[in-house]
């Protein structure tokens, strides 16, 4: 499938909008890293597109203390896949993160 024709406009709009969310998204998980805001409270905002759009793996990394591997271990008890974005998490596999990460 070819990606659809834009006018040198429609490609500059869209450019600032991926800047836009990168920049929201860095914002986020350094809250998340600086412990601002906890991976609760980011599990508790998966309404807002940002969050539903940003990799699990990516939130429990900028949790101190976990990393590359810590976190895949977490993620493979939990039941959750490398790919699962916040928003398509069930109530389940939230949980089951949530009590990993407390325990």
């Amino acid at each position: 499938m070819a990606a659809p024709t834009m006018t040198p406009q429609q490609r500059a709009r869209a450019l600032e909008r991926a800047a836009e969310a990168r920049t929201a998204r860095s914002a986020l998980l350094a809250e998340v890293k600086s412990g601002t805001i906890s991976v609760a409270e980011v599990f508790g905002r998966r309404g807002d597109e940002l969050v539903k759009k940003t990799r699990v793996v990516q939130v429990l990394r900028a949790v101190p203390g976990y990393g590359p591997a810590r976190v895949a271990a977490l993620m493979a008890v939990s039941g959750v896949t490398e790919k699962r974005r916040v928003g398509g998490l069930t109530k389940q596999q939230r949980e089951r993160l949530l009590w990993a990460l407390a325990g």
